[in-house]
């Protein structure tokens, strides 16, 4: 069996991954997704350096690093390529692709009907202020490609609106604008594999951003019944093998499904509820 990680070398995550790979035996390639190289009516039909993929069983993607619109794309269309051709990618690109995108992400959600919280995307900049005022004039402004909580900010001011969000025009991007729901300054993160949440942990934070990489603490949390099938629904309908899914509950009690992390971290989740997440991963993926 060949089985290649999409991913630095140093990673934390690539790490334990490789680690629970080679314990079963199974020779383990790091490699980097920004050297791929496709050829059409030849062979190999994709490498990355000079590793054919072509002949791999699974490949793990741990990193999709920015770049240009044409080096993101084409990076996910070589994921499609090596899927077709019968190698198993793992989130498989469909999934990356639905959530990488903050927009995407949400409506897949909230078309499946999973509570998710008001929010309007435009690329307009009176829309925008528009939408400040009409979600209550407190927002969350999100980028629409982020993690960890880098970039987004919250404005409750209508002067500090206009110069965010003036601010965003000048560079050409997308507004995400989120209410804002006062949740105690904490929420939820369900680790799902397959089938099963495996972990679960509730993050904590001095701010309302509740993010581990933020600065925010975490404890092990059991989840109820209720919470436990939004985190499955939440993966299925993103089509992931594994997710980290988000949920916010509100001061009122409400639950939102936030986000579904394709690319999931969880050396935060290991450490506070001892569970080994990348033998469970490796386990569903080549058991």
């Amino acid at each position: 069996m060949k089985v290649g990680i999409l991913g630095s070398p140093r990673g934390w995550h690539v790490q334990a991954l490789r680690q629970a790979l080679e314990r079963r035996g199974i020779a383990v390639a790091c490699l980097p997704i920004t050297k791929l190289v496709a050829r059409l009516a030849d062979r190999p039909w994709v490498r990355s350096q000079e590793e054919p993929l072509d002949d791999y069983n699974a490949l793990f993607v741990r990193a999709i690093p920015g770049g240009s619109l044409e080096q993101v794309i084409f990076r996910v269309d070589v994921l499609h390529r090596l899927e077709n051709a019968g190698i198993r990618i793992v989130n498989p690109p469909t999934t990356i692709e639905r959530t990488v995108d903050k927009y995407y992400t949400s409506s897949l959600l909230e078309d499946a009907r999973l509570p998710t919280p008001r929010t309007v995307v435009t690329e307009r900049f009176d829309e925008a202020l528009l939408a400040f005022q009409e979600l209550g004039g407190d927002v969350v402004v999100k980028p629409l490609f982020g993690s960890e909580g880098r970039g987004m900010v919250r404005v409750s001011d209508q002067d500090t609106a206009y110069r965010v969000f003036r601010a965003l025009e000048l560079g050409g991007y997308v507004y995400y604008l989120q209410e804002f729901i006062p949740h105690h300054n904490e929420d939820i993160r369900a680790f799902v594999i397959g089938d099963r949440v495996v972990a679960a942990m509730v993050r904590r934070s001095d701010s309302w951003k509740t993010n581990v990489a933020q600065g925010a603490e975490a404890e092990p949390l059991t989840l109820s019944a209720e919470l436990e099938e939004m985190s499955l629904r939440a993966a299925r309908v993103l089509g992931a093998d594994y997710a980290g899914v988000d949920i916010l509950r509100s001061e009122d009690g409400d639950f939102y499904v936030t986000e579904v992390n394709g690319i999931p971290g969880w050396a935060k989740l290991q450490k506070v509820t001892g569970v080994d997440v990348a033998e469970l991963v490796v386990q569903y993926v080549i058991g």
